[in-house]
C-alpha cells in the first residue's frame, strides 16, 4: 500500500470513529507500530489529527480545524491499562446479540466495548460525546444520544434532562464501568455522573460491569451502589480469593477476560 493511500485510509478511520489506539489502527492496515507512528505525526503537522497516550483523536482537514473537543481527563485514561481494557471489552462483546437495545455508560473501558461493536445491528443508548461519535457513519446501529449538560472532562451528558431521557427508555442490557469497587459496593468520581448512572441501571434487565483488575479495593468520591445490583463483572485477571467471595456473596457472574 503506497503512502498516500495508507494515510487516506488512516483518515477514514479516524473520521469515522473519533478516536482510536495506535494497535488497532496497525493491525487494521497491516502495518508496524512504527509506520503509523509515522503516518500520525504527519497527518497531526497537518491538523487532521491529534495525538494521545497511546492513540489517535480525529481533528478534522487543515491545520484551520478546530482541534477535537474529546475531554483531558478522557484523553489521559485512554492509554491507561490499555490491555486489559481490550481484553475485557472482547469479553464483553459475547454478551451482545444481533438486535438487542444496549445502554453503554460513558469511560474508556466502554469506548473500546463500543469500538467491539461497530457494524452490529443493535440500538445503542448512550450518555458519552466519544461513544455516539463513533457510530455517527454507521447504519446498522440506531444510535439514541441521551441530552443535557454536556461534563467536558468526562465527554459525557449530564445533570435533570440526562435523567429524564433516560428514565423514558428500557434496554436489555447496560455496561458502565466504575473508579473503585471497596467492601461490596462501587465508587465514582462525580455525584451527577452517579445521578445518570443510576437512572442507567433502573431502566436495564441485566447490569454488566466492566473493571480491570486494578479497581479492586479502591474508593471514590461517591458511593453509586451495591454490587448486588451488578448481574455480571468482568474483568481481565483472576481477582483474589476475597474479592471473588464479594463478588458471589453478591450474586453476579464472574467472566475473566483471556
Amino acid at each position: 500500500m503506497l503512502i498516500a493511500e495508507r494515510q487516506t485510509r488512516l483518515k477514514d478511520l479516524l473520521s469515522q470513529r473519533g478516536m482510536c489506539d495506535l494497535e488497532t489502527l496497525a493491525a487494521e492496515l497491516g502495518v508496524s507500530l512504527s509506520t503509523v507512528r509515522r503516518d500520525v505525526e504527519s497527518l497531526e503537522q497537518a491538523g487532521a489529527v491529534r495525538s494521545t497516550r497511546g492513540g489517535v483523536i480525529w481533528a478534522g482537514e487543515g491545520s484551520d480545524t478546530p482541534v477535537s473537543t474529546l475531554p483531558y481527563a478522557f484523553d489521559q485514561r485512554m492509554g491507561y491499562q490499555l490491555q486489559a481494557k481490550r481484553q475485557i471489552a472482547k469479553a464483553a462483546r459475547s454478551l451482545v446479540q444481533a438486535g438487542d437495545t444496549v445502554l453503554i455508560d460513558g469511560g474508556t473501558t466502554t469506548f473500546h466495548l463500543a469500538q467491539e461493536l461497530l457494524g452490529q445491528p443493535i440500538q445503542l443508548v448512550t450518555n458519552s460525546l466519544p461513544i455516539a461519535n463513533l457510530f455517527l457513519n454507521d447504519e446498522h446501529v440506531e444510535l439514541i444520544l441521551a441530552g443535557g449538560l454536556v461534563y467536558p472532562r468526562y465527554g459525557v451528558l449530564l445533570g435533570p434532562l440526562a435523567e429524564s431521557v433516560l428514565s423514558t427508555i428500557h434496554t436489555r442490557t447496560m455496561f458502565l464501568s466504575v473508579a473503585g469497587i471497596f467492601q461490596g459496593n462501587l465508587y465514582n468520581q462525580n455525584q451527577l455522573l452517579v445521578q445518570a448512572e443510576r437512572r442507567m441501571m433502573q431502566q436495564s434487565q441485566q447490569v454488566v460491569l466492566l473493571v480491570d483488575s486494578g479497581k479492586f479495593g479502591q474508593q471514590a468520591l461517591v458511593q453509586l451502589s451495591a454490587l448486588d445490583e451488578v448481574d455480571v463483572v468482568v474483568t481481565e485477571a483472576e481477582p483474589s480469593a476475597e474479592d471473588q467471595k464479594v463478588i458471589a456473596d453478591a450474586g453476579c457472574r464472574l467472566i475473566i477476560a483471556e
